[in-house]
């Protein structure tokens, strides 16, 4: 049975930038993942975009995938952020704050593709693709992980044993099941429609947020000048947004969000995904930790869930550094409450925005547009905004600073 310091349990964006950052910590890793990077239908490495924050994007530095991606990016310069029928509204600009830009609009494919790539470069990580997980045990001093037989083979296949297992595996988490973490979901009762559409005239770099009455409706900057469009949309909405031609989907959308972007003139294709809040009642358990989805599934509203798992990473790679035992329970507790007040944030101020910017009452609406009115005369609450990437609360990891691992 082959033995490694530490199993990884997922290989999307998350569990592939964790394993790099292990392997810079000195660790011997494995890395396992059901599908290819580049196969069809990778909902890891899909057509959708995440926005990278200027923490993230040193982290992504010190894995040394940054040089093969910063030329992709399209740069957020700017922030509008305005509730649909209302006149208050929020804008922000980077230069203001003395940086280049608030964020870095990236499509997951080509993330996904650099990670791998790198992953594939260092040579150091053992990478066991396809393979999935069919029964995990655990006990004082590690874990053993069986994997599932592959092609004809019946009965269960190789297994594993490493030192501590890390779940990377998604909001619906089969480690985290198996170690008896129990998770909460809240249904916002919305879906997600995304598309990159594009505007005459092009894009200046600003990044809009703006809150209708069945959730936000978001449009980022991409490198070629369009949007990526993230609308949560009730599922009845949805579902029209999803059936209709490209000029009625256009019209549409141009409805809801006025001309603030310009005209809408081209749609790409349309994908859909559900919004639910989905966090697990532990961070670790016995030989265990929850990292990304698997500990918490944010609403995309801010877009703080891979940049929060990023900061996962770095934190959990900077424990293990030098270590003799990384699955030693103290450590796996000092993980879990050095990541606490950061997590805790972020899931209280994405959930705090959609039930606050949902809210029809009147005295709630006002306070809206107050907040929104003092929030864009205030500099220090602009330049605290400007900081988010840095975290919620708790200890920045050095990577995150710019420092290096070790």
């Amino acid at each position: 049975m082959e033995e490694f310091d530490i199993a990884i349990i997922g290989g999307g964006m998350v569990g592939a930038s964790l394993a790099l950052a292990l392997a810079a910590a000195g660790r011997r890793i494995v890395l396992i993942e059901g599908l290819a990077p580049d196969a069809r239908g990778h909902q890891s490495f899909d057509e959708r975009t995440t926005a990278l924050g200027n923490a993230s994007r040193r982290i992504l530095e010190g894995l040394g995938v940054w040089s093969a991606v910063a030329d992709q990016c399209g740069l957020i310069r700017a922030i509008h952020v305005s509730d649909a029928g209302r006149l208050a509204f929020a804008r922000l600009d980077a230069r203001e704050q003395g940086i280049e830009a608030f964020g870095f609009v990236l499509p997951n494919r080509v993330l996904g593709n650099a990670l791998w790539a790198q992953i594939r470069q260092t040579g150091t990580i053992s990478v066991r693709v396809p393979a999935t997980v069919a029964a995990v045990s655990t006990d004082a001093q590690g874990v053993t992980l069986t994997l599932a037989a592959t092609g004809e083979a019946h009965g269960p296949g190789p297994s594993l044993r490493a030192r501590l297992a890390v779940a990377a595996d998604g909001a619906h988490s089969a480690v985290r099941r198996d170690a008896g973490i129990p998770a909460t979901e809240a249904d916002y009762g919305q879906i997600a429609i995304v598309a990159n559409v594009a505007t005459d005239p092009a894009h200046d770099g600003t990044a809009y947020e703006r809150f209708t009455a069945a959730g936000p409706l978001a449009l980022v900057p991409l490198r070629d000048g369009s949007y990526t469009v993230v609308w949560a949309r009730t599922p009845e909405e949805a579902a029209q947004s999803l059936r209709a031609t490209d000029e009625e989907f256009l019209k549409l959308l141009q409805q809801h969000f006025g001309w603030r972007a310009g005209r809408f003139v081209r749609a790409g294709r349309r994908a859909s995904y559900p919004l639910k809040l989905t966090r697990a009642d532990e961070a670790v358990a016995e030989r265990t930790v929850l990292i990304g989805n698997a500990a918490q599934s944010l609403h995309p509203v801010a877009g703080q869930g891979f940049n929060l798992a990023l900061r996962d990473v770095a934190a959990l790679a900077e424990l293990m550094v030098g270590v003799a035992d990384p699955g030693a329970p103290q450590l796996l507790e000092q993980f879990a409450q050095g990541r606490k007040a950061d997590r805790s944030g972020v899931t209280r101020f994405t959930d705090g925005l959609i039930r606050m910017f949902g809210d029809p009452r009147p005295p709630v609406r006002l306070l809206r547009d107050v907040g929104l009115l003092l929030f864009d005369l205030l500099p220090p609450a602009k330049s605290a905004l400007a900081r988010v990437s840095l975290g919620f609360g708790g200890r920045t990891p050095r990577l995150a600073r710019g420092l290096p691992l070790r």
